[in-house]
């Protein structure tokens, strides 16, 4: 019986929607005012699905999960210029979807391949996304 776990948390961070390959005039009309720097206070869920531990009760550890997001999202995110300090986004565009899957990927190297692994991720009360691998 598999039993799924989830830990919040919160980031500040700054960003453009830009293409690299188009001019600015079709970047302005296809982004909006997201083509101007701006900033998101971004909400993430993430949810660990796999069997309790007939030893510790635990999926997993909360303590150990937390330890993982505060590295591998708050402090990597927070208050950063996703455009100009992330080298994840040297090449791809920060839509709320590519961060989603960044920090998917980058929490999935760091938890047993046991668990099923799910983000969602909120760049407004409005706008989120959800990810799970596929």
């Amino acid at each position: 019986m598999k039993i799924i776990v989830s830990k919040k948390g919160y980031f500040s961070a700054s960003h453009r929607l830009f293409n690299n390959l188009w001019d600015k005039k079709k970047n302005a009309r296809f982004f909006g005012k997201c083509y101007n720097d701006h900033g998101h206070n971004y909400k993430y869920i993430v949810s660990v699905k796999g069997e309790v531990d007939p030893i510790t009760g635990f999926v997993i550890n909360l303590n150990e999960l937390k330890n993982i997001l505060d590295k591998n999202i708050k402090e990597y995110f927070d208050h950063k210029n996703i455009n100009l300090e992330l080298k994840e986004f040297e090449t791809i565009i920060p839509t709320l979807e590519n961060i989603a899957i960044v920090i998917w990927k980058k929490i999935k190297n760091k938890i047993s391949s046991k668990f099923e692994l799910k983000i969602i991720l909120y760049e407004t009360e409005n706008n989120f996304v959800e990810y799970d691998g596929n």
